[in-house]
């Protein structure tokens, strides 16, 4: 059984800092792209930010370069340092993998999904 456990959302305040961690489980992630998802309420779920399989590849959206950074020490773990959040960046952020040739950087194209985790930044 496939899992990808999300730990490390909260609450803080706009400026602060929260990392978030995920864990997969159930096969091998040697092959896949892992990477991080979020959705506000009344919005679609949205990509974060991603760590490729081949190579020390990263990629991220344009909201939020420079302040979240994106590791992955091994095939089965992903994390996601934020700093300088904003409210805006209020949201359920679930962990992502996909195979095949290219990170995708839409929810249709995800393998496998996170449960997901609370990130709410007050003003």
């Amino acid at each position: 059984q496939v899992q990808l456990v999300e730990s490390g959302g909260g609450l803080v305040q706009a400026g602060g800092s929260l990392k978030l961690s995920c864990v997969a489980s159930g096969r091998t992630f040697s092959n896949y792209h892992m990477s991080w998802f979020r959705q506000a309420p009344g919005k679609e779920r949205e990509f974060v930010a991603a760590s490729g399989w081949i190579g020390p590849r990263t990629w991220y959206a344009d909201s939020v370069k420079g302040r979240f950074t994106v590791s992955r020490d091994n095939e089965n773990t992903l994390d996601l340092l934020m700093i300088g959040l904003k409210p805006e960046d209020t949201a359920v952020y679930y962990c992502a993998a996909n195979s095949g040739g290219a990170i995708s950087t839409s929810a249709r194209g995800v393998d496998y999904w996170g449960q997901g985790t609370q990130v709410t930044v007050s003003s």
